[in-house]
């Protein structure tokens, strides 16, 4: 039997006494060119991302065993350590997951509430916001925003050459409703909602979340924050078809690193993100993570409560600090508002601790830092150096 590769055939030209692959001659590139890319595509700016322990930790000049990262709203206590060895166990990563994903749609419905054929699971949340900005904005269309918030919708909606419409809160940082409804047009298609918000930690009425959803268009209410607040628009999807709901399992289960999210809407509407999603789109070790964590939500809500009661000690301490204002929160972070033109002062400072929070150089926040809630042992070293920096 020949071997399959072919020495010197004309789909693999003959490697070289070298061992490299040559032609025969060397190409002239002098007149090639990139094919054009799309401008819009040209123009996005790079999303701003967490750098791993260990850049940090080379950064600040510090171990990395000794660097506190609290940038990303992770959880500091990590999955349920029932999932570690759920994964050593599974026998069959070999295979292809469910394209249909039966058994994690099956899973996720007593979870959410909702009938299977109302759920999409995502390779984390942001691949569902994706998937809703692909089915409903093309070049010219517009999505609406109020601003400060989640920055994946304006970056996904770029990606689809639509536009973002962004509403200022007001100065307690709430949703202005009559802005929101005034900056609708012709072309716009979506209205995103995070609740609670990130970064500022407060959550959308119910009164003002129904008077989005009156408008028509597509509502998200992505619930990322859902489990240390309480507060969801589930109840809704029997009133609106516009509404999708958007849960994740990085923050309150701790598997960021595994990418899982999860959708509920019309039942039309996920089969067609059925149908047009990745077929394998969500891994074998996310699902089995998943399914076993929902095994063991007494325990994950168990540390929910830690994360929350942590939460308001670090409130009470911050509240002591000169100088900084922290907002009220119902995530698992707290948005801290430093003295005037201070911000990046202070943040190097934190990074030169070994201290790493989120600091939005520019816009509005430029004078906010935003901590996620971590350890106790971790609060008190971000508190006291807080206290220095502010003074």
């Amino acid at each position: 039997m020949r071997s399959p590769t072919l020495k010197g055939s004309p789909d693999m030209p003959a490697p070289s006494k070298s061992g490299s692959i040559s032609s025969g001659r060397a190409p002239n590139m002098t007149n090639k060119k990139m094919p054009s890319m799309l401008p819009y595509i040209e123009a996005l700016e790079t999303y701003e991302t967490y750098d791993p322990m260990e850049v940090m930790a080379e950064r600040a000049g510090i171990a990395p065993e000794k660097i506190i990262r609290l940038n990303g709203n992770e959880n500091p206590y990590g999955p349920s350590p029932k999932v570690a060895a759920a994964l050593g166990d599974y026998q069959n990563f070999n295979y292809y997951p469910d394209p249909g994903q039966r058994n994690l749609r099956r899973v996720l419905s007593g979870y959410l509430n909702v009938e299977p054929e109302r759920i999409v699971a995502g390779n984390g949340s942001d691949e569902l916001i994706d998937l809703l900005l692909r089915i409903y904005v093309g070049v010219g269309d517009n999505v609406i925003i109020p601003t400060p918030t989640f920055g994946m919708y304006t970056f996904s909606t770029g990606i689809c050459g639509g536009e973002t419409i962004s509403v200022e809160r007001d100065d307690t940082f709430e949703i202005d409703l009559e802005a929101m409804k005034s900056a609708i047009t012709s072309n716009s298609k979506i209205i995103f909602l995070a609740s609670p918000n990130n970064p500022t930690g407060n959550i959308v009425p119910e009164a003002q979340a129904r008077a989005l959803l009156d408008t028509g268009l597509l509502v998200v209410m992505d619930e990322a924050y859902f489990e240390f607040c309480g507060e969801t628009a589930i109840p809704l999807l029997s009133e609106y078809p516009n509404l999708v709901v958007l849960r994740t399992f990085s923050k309150w289960a701790g598997l960021a690193g595994l990418r899982i999210g999860v959708g509920a809407m019309n039942q039309d509407l996920a089969t067609t993100m059925m149908a047009m999603k990745p077929p394998y789109n969500v891994n074998l070790a996310a699902e089995v993570a998943v399914t076993t964590s929902l095994e063991d939500t007494s325990g994950l809500l168990a540390r929910v409560i830690q994360i929350v009661e942590e939460r308001d000690r670090m409130m009470e301490k911050l509240k002591q600090v000169t100088n900084l204002t922290a907002w009220p929160s119902q995530a698992n972070f707290i948005l801290c508002q430093v003295p005037d033109g201070r911000g990046k002062e202070i943040f190097d400072g934190l990074c030169s601790r070994g201290i790493f929070l989120r600091y939005w150089s520019n816009g509005r926040l430029k004078n906010f830092i935003r901590t996620s809630i971590g350890l106790p042992h971790e609060t008190d070293a971000v508190v006291e150096a807080f206290r220095e920096l502010c003074a």
